[in-house]
Order: structure tokens, then sequence, then C-alpha cells
């Protein structure tokens, strides 16, 4: 179908979304269903590459008895096939098969294995979630109470009372999850909606609920980084060594790591779980239950079984988040009062380094009047051989030893002059 828009001959450009966005609103439609019928939904994990290959075996199922296969870009298919009707649909993480069925008068016989044989013409998409055997009669005698669990089950009416439905959620012996559906006087489209609905409320039920096991598994870790925490912190207010501080800043580091593994990791699972808890309290306010014979409605029953394990999922998230916070305050509080230490031992370096070089410069110094003295000396004494010389040959009447007295402090101050010119001038080029 075009979703053009053309005014006075001109095409307005559509967004690119357009198109999915529109479709969205009409997707999965409620199909009638008449009384009785006999519905039998499959639920799998089609996370990752399993959704492509479900859809390839589905083309190839399709085709192979000329039917009408999925599109690529198709999230439903709604198919005759021998006397039934297959209903696909794709999700972001699953998909279900529902095969709607004729049903007898009798309730849930006969029994789900032997009507689900269809199911294993097609290869399974990816584990297994949820299997529901549903059963949509008109017979008014019937009583839910006999049929399921006392101690577990659920009953309610719809808004109107035109419809009675009814579960205990435990598995039959074939593995399914068995629904009772009592149609008073709903009519075909009515009762298509109400059977669709009361299938979703099973199936997201089931999916928000994979959340629990997660929490489950990352409990103990939790609780080991919020002991060893403690530990640290305690360990930390009296420690003062800096090896000590090293050791336990790495171990904080370590702890940390370790929770936000644990946190990505579960990111998505409670975040879903959550979005679908939000589903099936959805559904329960579009049936708008209404109590039936003093037992306990669907709504009240998962609010007293499921409302914890969703509590438990949303604890251990706030659990995470907040030693999380706790890590980090500690970690930056030991990583400053390493730095501190830090600081202090190069100052104190700094002071060591000082110390030794004004040590090196008084022996700089020493040195330097010593090696004055000592050219003084061999200075003076070649001057005497030069003198005594001069004398002995007549060249000179002075006396060697004056002469030597004399040149003595003239050489003496010549040389350090001299030095201390050598010196400034290596200090200079240093700068």
């Amino acid at each position: 179908m075009s979703i053009d828009v053309t005014i006075a001959g001109q095409t307005l450009s559509p967004h690119a979304s357009r198109a999915a966005i529109l479709g969205e609103v009409h997707a999965r439609p409620f199909t009638a269903i008449r009384t009785p019928s006999r519905v039998l939904h499959f639920a799998f994990d089609t996370a990752g590459g399993r959704a492509q290959a479900d859809r390839a075996a589905l083309t190839s199922f399709c085709e192979s008895r000329a039917l009408t296969p999925p599109t690529s870009n198709s999230k439903h298919l709604r198919i005759p096939f021998g006397g039934m009707v297959l209903r696909w649909e794709q999700h972001s993480e699953f998909t279900t098969y529902t095969w709607e069925l004729p049903g007898d008068a009798a309730p849930f016989h006969p029994a789900a294995s032997e009507l689900a044989g269809p199911m294993g013409l097609v290869p399974q998409p990816g584990p297994l979630l949820a299997a529901i055997d549903l059963h949509l009669l008109g017979d008014k005698s019937i009583v839910p109470e006999r049929l399921f669990d006392r101690a577990s089950i659920a009953v309610a009416e719809n808004s109107d009372g035109t419809a009675l439905y009814a579960t205990d959620f435990k598995l039959d012996p074939a593995g399914f999850i068995r629904i009772l559906i009592l149609d008073r006087s709903l009519g075909e489209e009515r009762a298509g909606a109400l059977v669709q609905r009361v299938i979703e409320l099973e199936t997201y039920r089931t999916l928000a609920l994979l959340g629990l096991p997660e929490a489950q598994r990352l409990s103990p870790s939790i609780t080991h980084i919020e002991t060893r925490l403690v530990e640290i912190t305690e360990e930390l207010r009296k420690s003062e060594s800096l090896d000590t501080n090293h050791r336990l800043l790495d171990e904080l580091t370590a702890l940390a790591a370790e929770l936000e593994a644990g946190a990505a990791a579960s990111l998505f699972r409670f975040g879903a779980s959550r979005a679908y808890h939000e589903i099936v309290q959805l559904r329960l306010q579009t049936i708008g239950e209404r109590k039936s014979g003093g037992l306990p409605t669907w709504t009240s029953f998962l609010a007293r079984r499921m409302s914890p394990a969703m509590r438990t999922c949303t604890t251990t998230e706030e659990r995470q988040a907040s030693l999380s916070r706790k890590l980090a305050r500690a970690a930056n509080l030991l990583r400053t009062r390493v730095d501190v230490a830090q600081q202090q031992q190069n100052q104190d370096l700094l002071k060591s380094m000082n110390a030794r070089t004004r040590l090196q410069l008084r022996l700089q110094a020493t040195v330097e009047g010593l090696s004055v003295a000592a050219i003084s000396y061999y200075v003076v004494g070649l001057f005497g051989y030069v003198v005594k010389g001069a004398h002995d040959a007549g060249l000179t009447r002075v006396e060697p030893s004056y002469a030597m007295a004399a040149f003595a402090p003239l050489a003496g101050l010549t040389i350090w002059l001299i030095v201390r010119r050598i010196r400034r001038k290596h200090f200079a080029g240093e700068d």
C-alpha cells in the first residue's frame, strides 16, 4: 500500500520510518476464533542469529507446502494448514508459534501432546520458553476447580462477565501450562482478543521471570563484594603503610571490575524483565478482571507469586548500583591517601637530594681549596728552580728564597682566580 501523500499534484517525501511506524499500529491484530477451539502456543528464545535461521526454516516449510511464506521484513504471519491455522510472530528476543485447532467439548481432551505433532514439522527455533494448552469452551456447566490444583488456581471473569478464564500455572504431564476459557457470550471477535491477551499474559509472565535466575546467580558475588568492602574499609582505617594501601587499592579495583562485569551482563535481562512485567500488568488492566466464586484472580495470584521475584531483580540492580558507588568512594579515598603518601616520599627524597648536593658542594669547595694550594706549591717550586738557576748563573743577585717568598702569594692568588673562573664558566654552561 502506498504511503505517499499528494497535494495539488505534488508528492510529499515521506520519512524513512513512516511505513514502519504506521504498520506497527496494525501489527499482530486480533483474529476471530470460534467456540469451541483448542490453541497450542509455543514461545522460543531466538535471540541473536537464531531469529534469521527460524525465518529461513519457516520459509522453507511454507514453500514446500505451497503456503505463503513470510517476507524478509514481516514480523507475523497467519496461514491455514490442514484444518488448523498457524500464527507465527517474531519479537525482539523470542518467536511464537500458535496453532489454532477445532476443540472438543471435553476440557483438555485429547491431551496436548497428541495434538502438537505439527510443531515437529518445523525445526525448533531455539530453547523453549513457554508451552500453553488453551481450551476455549462454551459449556457453562464446567467447574474450573475440578480441573486445576485448588492450592494454585486463579480464576477471573472479564470486565462484563461474558467470559471466565482459569489456570493453576502448573505444568501438565506433557509440559504444558493449561488455561481454560469459558465463553458465556463473547462472540468470535472478542473471543479472539481475549484468547490472545491471556496467551500473552502467560508468555510475558515467563519472560519477565527470566531475570530471577540471573539475580540469584549474582547474589553470592554481590554479597561477597559487600562483605569484602567492609573488611577493606576497616583495614584502610588502620593502615599507614604505603605498600598496604597499594595492595588494598588493587583489591578494590578488582572488586569493582567484578561488580561491573556482572552489572553489564545483567543489564539487558533486568531491563527486559521490567518491561515484560509492565506488559503483564497492562494486559490485566485491559481485561478488567472481576472475582469469581471467591477464588483468587490472576491479578492477585501474580501479585503474590510474581511480584516478589520482580522485587528481587529490582533489589539486585539497586545493590549493584549502590555497591558501585561505595566502591568508587572507597577507591577515591584510598587513591588520595596513596597520592599523599607518595608526595610525602617525594618531598623526603628531595630533601635528601638537597642535603647530598650541599655536601657535594662543600666537598667540592674543600677539594678546590686543596687543589689551589697543591698547584700553587708546585708552581712556586718550579719558579724556585728558575730563580736558583738564574742566581747561580749570575743573571740576578736576588736571593732565591726571597724571590720564592714574594712569588708564593701572587701564584696562589692567580691560580685561585683561574679555578674560580673555570668553575663559573662550567656553571654558566649548565644554566
